[in-house]
């Protein structure tokens, strides 16, 4: 179970490769890569081009809030391992924002805890998006199709 919140971009060949041949018991490895679009799809300024996506963070706090988060799916279903890496700081659009990824030695168990670990890091991790849009800066809002997600989810 590892947690990276980092400014610095991600190799994702590197990483799952890596996740991947930890262990001869792995079956099955799934990821999700989440990167800064080009247009807003939530709030005031909808479809507005985005410039840049600010992300910021508490430090200790949002590491801890992942590892959470982790301990929650590792709880929930058989997985061998899991690496969440989060980026934060100024991206512009395609950057790489996030990837979650998890192996396990069955298929539904990864895809299950995958979806799981991504819903709640939406919902839950404390990170702040700020976007800049060619009419100016605005704070992020949660969608609630996030909280729709998260709700499956709920024993």
């Amino acid at each position: 179970m590892t947690v990276f919140v980092q400014i610095e971009d991600f190799d994702v060949g590197a990483q799952l490769n890596k996740l991947r041949l930890a262990s001869p018991s792995i079956g099955a490895l799934v990821s999700f890569v989440g990167q800064v679009r080009e247009f807003t799809n939530n709030g005031l300024n909808d479809g507005d081009s985005i410039n840049t996506l600010t992300l910021e963070h508490y430090p200790g706090m949002t590491e801890s809030a992942l590892q959470a988060i982790e301990a929650e799916a590792k709880s929930r279903w058989d997985i061998l391992d899991s690496l969440i890496i989060h980026r934060v700081g100024t991206l512009k659009p395609l950057d790489q924002i996030v990837l979650v990824a998890v192996v396990s030695a069955h298929r539904g168990e990864a895809f299950n805890a995958c979806e799981f670990i991504m819903d709640f890091l939406k919902t839950q991790a404390p990170f702040w998006k700020k976007e800049a849009t060619s009419l100016g800066e605005r704070w992020v809002e949660a969608k609630p199709s996030d909280d729709l997600a998260l709700k499956q989810w709920q024993k």
